[in-house]
């Protein structure tokens, strides 16, 4: 049986417009997921660099399919991320994509003030979409843990332009925003995850730590809100969730077929 978000829950995300859940997975998963992800040439050399306004740059490998058994594509089947994040929307959900954030000790670099729907407004007709970032290794302050406005999701979607390499919002309107909603930086063990709406607006600072902040980051979208352009990417069908016990099989062969001994 797939998680169920108690009503308290519900009614935080829908007052905040995130939900915060501490130690959602093990984190003896996550450890192993990590493993995978390092060694597997596939996903770095597939990644691409995003420079923040000041050239620091942060990677990001992203996959809009779910085809295959691979670890990534694995957890954004699981049901413990579907099934809560349609409760918090409201109905059945799409895959959109998933992707990998890969912030290097040192180097990696800021992400400006966005809203996702900011990125996908392009595509889309309606915000009733929303993700799961799962920490695959520890997120802190030190390292550019993932910051949110508290209640940003009730502005509703905000213009956005380039901001370096990457799509940011209105740094006047921010500035206001900041006054009348409370920060939150959302510090994460491994294995804990953060379902956030697609209008929250959200950022975080260059990594300046000796460690590293890896993320796997889970996209969806409402059943009723596919595309509206064709040359959008994805694969907006009904797909298989998988249970916890499938997803561990899936990560485990994916580390035998990168190395044994992982």
């Amino acid at each position: 049986m797939s998680r169920v978000l108690s009503p308290a829950d519900v009614q935080a995300f829908e007052r905040d417009g995130y939900l915060l859940v501490q130690d959602y997975f093990p984190a003896d998963d996550m450890g192993r997921l990590l493993r995978v992800a390092r060694a597997d040439h596939e996903l770095s050399a597939g990644a691409t660099d995003r420079h923040d306004t000041e050239g620091r740059v942060s990677r990001l490998s992203l996959r809009y399919n779910l085809d295959g058994e691979d670890a990534y594509r694995a957890y954004a089947r699981h049901e413990d991320v579907v099934a809560p994040l349609e409760q918090l929307l409201g109905g059945e959900l799409y895959h959109y994509h998933h992707k990998m954030m890969m912030k290097e000790p040192h180097t990696g670099g800021a992400w400006e003030w966005h809203q996702d729907y900011g990125y996908w407004y392009g595509a889309f007709l309606s915000a009733n979409m929303g993700s799961c970032m799962i920490a695959v290794d520890r997120a802190t302050k030190a390292n550019g843990c993932l910051q949110v406005l508290r209640g940003s999701h009730r502005v509703g979607r905000l213009d956005h332009g380039q901001r370096g390499d990457q799509t940011g919002t209105d740094p006047e309107r921010i500035k206001v925003l900041q006054e009348r909603l409370e920060l939150v930086h959302c510090e994460m063990s491994p294995g804990t995850v953060l379902f956030f709406h697609s209008n929250t607006l959200h950022r975080s600072d260059p990594n300046t730590s000796p460690d590293s902040r890896w993320a796997l980051i889970c996209c969806y979208t409402a059943v009723d809100n596919t595309p509206f352009i064709d040359t959008a990417a994805g694969d907006f069908t009904r797909f298989q969730r998988w249970d916890h016990d499938t997803v561990c099989a899936a990560v485990q062969t994916h580390a035998e077929r990168l190395n044994p001994s992982l």
